[in-house]
């Protein structure tokens, strides 16, 4: 695995393990936005030691540290995201399959609109957006 995922991780204060250095890889490597499940499928056959709940708290700790951003697309699921900039979510209804959108310049202007509608004395911390409707590919266009 590359150096720089050990370097990324032990920048923001989490001790590289083998591990964890595997799980956020395969957030880099693999931008699908997966789930719990979805990982442990993924990397259990070449780390037969790894668990769920180490997956689990390992993305808990990420997501505490500011490395990786949870999506909540779905009622029953949480979804990971390695990237952290902003940017809005689009579920496909058909495939199911979550895409990252950008245009930092709307997306700027967005955020401010939201936060000028809040109260005085409220602060944002954290704006999500997400879009449900049919891809491209479904959509046949």
């Amino acid at each position: 695995m590359p150096d720089n995922y050990f370097s990324v991780i032990n920048e923001v204060g989490i001790r590289p393990s083998i591990q964890r250095i595997a799980i956020y890889a395969y957030l880099c490597e693999h931008p699908v936005h997966p789930t719990v499940d979805m990982m442990f499928s993924a990397l259990a056959p070449a780390y037969p030691t790894l668990s769920r709940t180490t997956i689990y708290n390992t993305l808990k700790l990420f997501t505490d540290c500011g490395l990786v951003q949870t999506i909540q697309i779905e009622e029953d699921k949480i979804r990971y995201d390695a990237d952290v900039t902003p940017h809005l979510h689009f579920k496909c209804l058909k495939c199911g399959q979550v895409f990252d959108v950008f245009d930092r310049e709307t997306l700027d202007k967005f955020n401010s609109a939201c936060c000028s509608l809040l109260p005085d004395n409220f602060i944002a911390q954290k704006i999500q957006t997400n879009i449900w409707g049919t891809c491209s590919n479904c959509s046949g266009k």
